[in-house]
């Protein structure tokens, strides 16, 4: 859920990178945190497991001035992918204002996503939310790797609600459609609240608006 500091003039936005074990979930926020100028990120907080690699949750602000008189920041964390963590991927979600799903484009992990993109669903439903009413999109990662399922495949597994959402192909390694990704996510999160708390706006955010461009 979106906080407002009237006092400090600021909205912060929480989102959350979810998939399955080693999808590129924390590659993503790892590239990001390189790529935005050191001015306008924090430090990336740590906390990793035993037996899954993936970290425990990522912090990471983002500046925008989109919303008229207010400073945007974004939170991005991500979760573990492994099933046993799925007490952690709840409290991860608690208060999440949009989700990127980072799905792995090979053949051998169509179970793993479909699985996950389920877990997701179940999560959310605990804190009564539902995922076709929660700003997400998807993330076709690894689209670099041979064995991979065409776009349209992926598409048929995982977006196909009643609304269909925006879904990118990415090479989370090489940097490739992690930015797209992000602003993409940020912009339907604003919007979001921009229509429910009926605020101005100014131009349409944009990737500068982020500073998420090339180092």
């Amino acid at each position: 859920m979106s906080f407002v500091s009237f006092q400090k003039r600021e909205i912060t936005f929480k989102l959350v990178y979810y998939g399955p074990p080693l999808s590129g979930k924390t590659t993503n926020l790892e590239l990001l945190h390189k790529v935005i100028p050191a001015t306008e990120r924090g430090d990336m907080t740590m906390l990793s497991t035993r037996q899954d690699r993936t970290l425990y949750f990522d912090f990471l602000p983002l500046q925008s001035n989109a919303i008229k008189g207010f400073v945007s920041k974004f939170q991005l964390y991500t979760v573990p992918g492994q099933p046993i963590y799925t007490e952690t991927r709840r409290i991860v979600l608690n208060g999440v204002d949009g989700v990127v799903f980072v799905a792995d484009s090979q053949w051998s992990e169509m179970e793993a996503n479909t699985d996950s993109f389920e877990n997701l669903k179940e999560n959310l439903a605990t804190d009564d939310v539902s995922l076709e009413d929660l700003p997400h999109i998807l993330q076709f990662n690894k689209r670099d790797l041979p064995e991979i399922a065409p776009i349209h495949y992926l598409e048929f597994m995982l977006n196909r609600g009643e609304h269909r959402v925006p879904s990118f192909e990415s090479v989370a390694t090489e940097g490739t459609g992690i930015r797209e990704s992000l602003n993409a996510m940020a912009k339907l999160v604003m919007a979001r609240f921009i229509k429910e708390h009926k605020m101005e706006i100014g131009e349409v955010i944009n990737r500068e608006d982020l500073a998420v461009s090339d180092a």
